[in-house]
């Protein structure tokens, strides 16, 4: 990887094409299934926050989820709503997250809302505030 395929330099981010990331090491995500709900949410999310929510990946096929990335082990020990799924490290379960590159064909998979710096990800608690509004 070099410094044109990630600007940013944060080494989790694939050169190319898509890549499965271990939930716990740089990050956990929060998904929401439903698509629409989801975008809606990613998009308030940056209007409270001046534009920069933290990174949030779409899905543009199947259930057309909407991941919002968040700090490592920031989803435990709080109420989540049924229609998110928590992925995290936890004992006895792994869980993976895709992550398409920056600017390369990463089709049905794309950035909403791209990361913009180093440790900088969703606001867990934020978040889950605009989730629990929005039911």
């Amino acid at each position: 990887m070099n410094t044109q395929s990630d600007p940013l330099n944060l080494a989790w981010l694939p050169a190319a094409g898509v890549q499965l990331r271990k939930a716990g090491v740089q990050f956990d995500a929060v998904r929401v299934d439903d698509g629409e709900w989801g975008r809606r949410l990613a998009d308030r999310l940056a209007e409270m926050t001046g534009g920069d929510p933290g990174p949030v990946i779409e899905v543009a096929s199947g259930r057309r989820c909407v991941y919002f990335l968040v700090p490592a082990g920031s989803t435990d020990h709080l109420p989540w709503p049924a229609e998110v799924t928590r992925l995290t490290a936890v004992p006895a379960r792994v869980s993976y997250i895709p992550i398409p590159a920056l600017d390369d064909m990463t089709w049905p998979l794309s950035w909403r809302y791209r990361p913009t710096a180093h440790g900088r990800f969703v606001h867990t608690r934020l978040l889950r505030s605009a989730l629990h509004s929005a039911e």
